[in-house]
């Protein structure tokens, strides 16, 4: 099957063999974003890790300066704090009630966060096979099991995004919207790299991040020269 008129035009307007500086990179993102909507833009990191060790998993939430520029919307297990948590812009918050709703599949799957108090953690942990494939389960290391709903609802709502490494060691996560200005997309592209490069497990061996790319929800990936990006962190400091 041949890949399309759109796609041969977009593949020509740059080499896909190339590692772009980050500037150029997120320039071609936006320039081969062919879409009539406005297109997510994305990276993701290949890192040197055996995701098979859990000693080895990459994972935690990290805060762009400039969001992602999607409505999260978030789910709160709860009691006493349940009004803290409406008031922080939660879309559901709930208790027992709530987690028998997941269960029964009366409640569709369609939030980005959960986020849960230590105390409930007991009703959510049997929903453990339903919210864990969908990469919707509450975590201490990621902030997401905490007495503290409401300051963590608005993080959320505000910009903060969750990563975890697939079981092929890749990180995937939002960094913008096709829309955003490249300055705020670079921005927000050297936040997540300079978390992911301090995510790194104490057992892991050899070079960390082998490979980098950006792309747009419908565009090719452009590759990203991860030295370029390193060198950018240390002009920040």
């Amino acid at each position: 099957m041949g890949i399309s008129k759109n796609r041969a035009d977009q593949e020509r307007r740059y080499d896909s063999e190339v590692a772009y500086t980050a500037q150029d990179a997120v320039d071609l993102v936006k320039t081969l974003s062919i879409a009539k909507f406005d297109e997510s833009v994305d990276i993701v990191y290949q890192l040197g890790i055996d995701s098979r060790q859990a000693d080895q998993i990459v994972r935690g939430t990290v805060s762009l300066p400039n969001g992602t520029g999607k409505d999260i919307r978030v789910v709160v297990f709860a009691n006493d704090q349940a009004q803290e948590a409406e008031d922080a812009g939660a879309d559901v918050v709930g208790g027992k009630d709530l987690a028998d709703k997941i269960s029964s599949g009366e409640m569709p799957l369609d939030w980005d966060i959960t986020i849960a108090t230590p105390d409930m953690m007991p009703v959510v942990g049997k929903l453990g096979q339903v919210l864990g494939p969908r990469g919707l389960m509450p975590n201490p290391k990621t902030g997401t099991v905490t007495k503290d709903v409401g300051r963590t609802v608005e993080a959320f709502k505000s910009g903060r995004v969750e990563y975890r490494n697939d079981r092929y060691g890749n990180v995937h996560v939002p960094i913008g919207r096709v829309s955003f200005d490249s300055d705020k997309l670079v921005e927000n592209l050297l936040s997540i790299s300079d978390e992911i490069i301090r995510a790194r497990p104490a057992s892991a061996k050899g070079r960390f991040v082998h490979k980098v790319s950006v792309s747009s929800t419908m565009g090719p990936g452009v590759k990203v020269d991860m030295s370029s990006v390193e060198a950018a962190l240390k002009e920040r400091v």
